[in-house]
């Protein structure tokens, strides 16, 4: 594969993790679902749920930079900062879409 095909399967597949992560932080259904449906009722799984989007996330962000792909661009400054202190805690999940949200009421309000 040539350095350019790498980096676009890398950052596809950054995409794709993140996107999953966003879902499991919203709550919303994943393929993780799909594999357990017989756990979806059961509070804690949205919390498994989370943990294993975000060691997929961790672990497509690693291999990534194994192959010097670049993916902080994919994310926003402070969500970059949380993928590489590594740490799924509550302030990732109450301050992951901070920054968008102040971002998006500031173009509302230029509208």
């Amino acid at each position: 594969m040539e350095k350019k095909q790498v980096e676009a399967y890398f950052e596809k597949r950054v995409q794709e993790a993140k996107r999953q992560f966003e879902r499991t932080v919203d709550c919303k259904h994943t393929e993780f679902d799909d594999l357990y449906p017989y756990m979806t009722e059961q509070p804690q799984f949205f919390w498994y749920k989370r943990y294993v989007a975000w060691q997929e996330l961790l672990t497509v962000v690693q291999t990534a930079e194994d192959m010097d792909v670049s993916w902080e661009s994919i994310f926003l400054e402070k969500q970059a900062d949380f993928v590489k202190q590594r740490v799924l805690d509550a302030k990732v999940l109450d301050d992951w879409y901070e920054e968008q949200e102040k971002f998006e009421e500031a173009e509302s309000k230029n509208e």
